[in-house]
């Protein structure tokens, strides 16, 4: 009996599975949040907020291994931080008025953003099943749209908006490579570290703050709204987390493959959970097409992977919020 290549066996699966719930359940968490706090912005500030200081102590007290604040690492890391955050926080302001299933078409719009910008970059063609599965999404985000009864102009410009800073920040990383030599963790402390003067100026610029905090103190009072905001805030930790972990234990492309799956659990679900969907032909016809060209699409990466080396095949949706 092979021992350590079951336990291999498990460790692969448990990463990939506590990826997709956690990934899955993020969404409809902030959704959920939003509904009774509409302050996007205030409650990003707070989840990196809790999420540097649990990492701080967890270091001082040694939970964890991750070293201090570096200067030089954290000059490197501060544009890839902004671009991070501005694409989480243009994404938790478009929840606030669309719906789930239509949030997560117009995100897998994220792989032809940055084929789109890598071609105009030098790196030349990408495979015709890639380029046709993300046609294929982009058809069906249209369709959908034009379906959609509950359209939201607000609400698709900041999803729209949260796909182009989440493609700058995928190009940055990759050409940068300022997240190289860096445990998870440490990422995740930099991010938060970092993006906390730009979150300020961000509450303050949109008239959130000071408000917000009275909105919040006010209710705190309601232990329903106290127990799923403090979810969000743990949940925001779990999901960075899982998500570095299943790309270790198993790769960059299962992460990605995951992700794709977590979509559709999702665009399923959001259909009967939380409410704002009004279903129509011609939205859930969009939204069937959009959700095969994701599909088609991890299937042509994979098909790519196996003919060229890892490092020649950036995958755009690693860190797909």
């Amino acid at each position: 009996m092979d021992i350590r290549g079951d336990a291999d066996t498990f460790s692969s699966l448990f990463a990939a599975v506590s990826y997709g719930i956690s990934s899955m359940a993020m969404v409809f968490i902030n959704k959920a949040v939003l509904m009774q706090y509409s302050n996007s912005m205030t409650l990003l500030t707070l989840q990196q907020l809790v999420t540097a200081v649990l990492i701080h102590f967890g270091r001082r007290l040694g939970y964890t291994r991750a070293r201090g604040v570096d200067m030089a690492t954290a000059k490197r890391l501060l544009p890839v931080s902004v671009f991070y955050n501005a694409n989480v926080a243009f994404a938790l302001a478009s929840l606030k008025g669309v719906n789930i299933p239509m949030y997560i078409a117009i995100k897998r719009l994220t792989p032809l953003a940055v084929l789109i910008t890598g071609f105009f970059s030098g790196k030349g063609r990408p495979t015709t099943q890639v380029t046709l599965s993300v046609m294929l999404i982009a058809a069906g985000v249209l369709i959908a749209a034009l379906g959609d009864f509950s359209f939201d102009l607000f609400g698709y410009s900041m999803a729209f908006i949260s796909v182009f800073f989440q493609t700058m920040y995928l190009v940055l990383v990759e050409r940068s490579g300022a997240e190289d030599g860096l445990s998870s963790v440490e990422i995740m402390f930099y991010n938060s570290f970092l993006s906390l003067p730009f979150l300020m100026f961000l509450i303050i610029a949109t008239g959130e703050f000071p408000d917000s905090l009275s909105i919040l103190f006010a209710k705190s009072y309601s232990f329903s709204f106290l127990a799923i905001l403090v979810i969000s805030l743990v949940m925001g930790i779990v999901l960075n987390f899982t998500m570095f972990l299943c790309t270790v234990v198993n790769s960059a492309l299962t992460t990605t493959i995951v992700g794709v799956l977590k979509g559709v659990g999702s665009t399923t679900l959001g259909f009967v959970l939380l409410g704002g969907v009004q279903v129509h032909a011609l939205n859930v016809t969009g939204l069937v097409i959009n959700t095969a060209g994701g599909v088609w699409y991890s299937y042509a990466k994979y098909q790519q992977k196996k003919s060229m080396p890892v490092k020649q095949i950036p995958d755009v949706e690693l860190h797909h919020k």
